[in-house]
């Protein structure tokens, strides 16, 4: 009897253990499953941007939208014609030049915010000076004004100033707009800082910019980082701003993406999407390289050490 018992109970002990390892492994299937539907959906659009980036003039219309080429570019090439690769020559040499401009926009944009943003940021969460909460809430008070509703005066402002309609126009206007989101984020992340190590600083004779640049600044490179991603995506892919205070011919290039996909009679679709596609490419890099930092550099303020 006592033999018995050995021997089956190992079974009476395993059988749990095995249906809970059958449950994990169909959450775990049915996580990957909704993932992968998640996938599908958001890579969708990108799909209908590449695969009609490919297609000749003549092959594009709405209702095959979702088909592949009838003839690929390569094909299509040895017969004559007009090729998808046409799509890609024409995108590129209407944006090339916004593309540079756009890079003279968004680069020295967010950095010199985010620096901006830096020092506004420090002071007011290390110096108490009086009434310091209200002039951040002035601060922040800019981060909840729609552009809509200052586009007409700002345009008033700039003709009475007699500022030209190009990028530097541009950059004026999103630094100064992007001052209180990277005051925002700043502020946050400095108060986070151990008050010990200002309070060193003091003791070695530091004041208060030399503890800014000795102390804060090195440690600063979350905040940097968040800033930095979240303005070059503003301005590369700002259009209102673009479409009242510059033009065409000196613009960036979400203007000329506007005015690619723009025909005489026809609209060219398939270079627009090859237009978009290539436009996207910039922003695409910078997620890649610093995404992983976003989120990381977002939250290290939200919990006081």
């Amino acid at each position: 009897m006592s033999v018995s018992t050995e021997l089956t109970a190992p079974v009476r002990t395993a059988a749990p253990a095995a249906s809970g390892r059958g449950k994990r492994r169909i959450g775990r299937t049915a996580k990957y499953v909704l993932l992968i539907a998640f996938v599908i959906v958001v890579l969708m659009p990108v799909y209908v941007l590449i695969v009609t980036s490919l297609k000749p003039p003549s092959d594009v219309s709405p209702g095959t939208s979702w088909n592949l080429p009838v003839r690929w570019p390569w094909e299509a090439a040895t017969e004559g014609g007009a090729t998808g690769f046409d799509n890609w020559k024409s995108a590129w040499s209407a944006l090339a030049a916004p593309l540079g401009r756009t890079f003279l926009l968004a680069i020295p944009a967010s950095l010199i915010s985010a620096m901006l943003g830096s020092m506004n940021g420090f002071v007011l969460s290390r110096w108490r000076f009086p009434h310091a909460d209200l002039v951040f809430t002035f601060i922040l008070f800019g981060m909840f004004i729609p552009y809509q509703a200052i586009m007409t005066p700002l345009v008033q402002m700039k003709t009475s100033l007699g500022l030209p309609s190009d990028i530097s126009t541009l950059l004026i206007v999103h630094i100064i707009y992007g001052l209180p989101i990277c005051t925002l984020i700043f502020r946050n992340y400095y108060a986070s800082i151990p008050h010990e190590l200002m309070e060193a600083s003091r003791v070695d004779g530091a004041g208060m910019l030399g503890t800014y640049w000795r102390i804060v600044l090195p440690l600063s490179l979350p905040g940097f980082v968040v800033t930095i991603i979240w303005q070059f995506t503003s301005a590369w892919n700002d259009y209102l701003f673009a479409l009242f205070l510059t033009n065409v011919q000196g613009g960036p290039v979400s203007l000329a993406l506007v005015n690619l996909s723009q025909g005489a009679q026809l609209a060219n679709y398939g270079a627009a999407m090859a237009g978009a596609l290539i436009a996207s490419v910039p922003t695409l890099i910078v997620y890649i390289l610093l995404g992983k930092y976003f989120i990381g550099g977002l939250m290290s303020g939200s919990v006081k050490s």
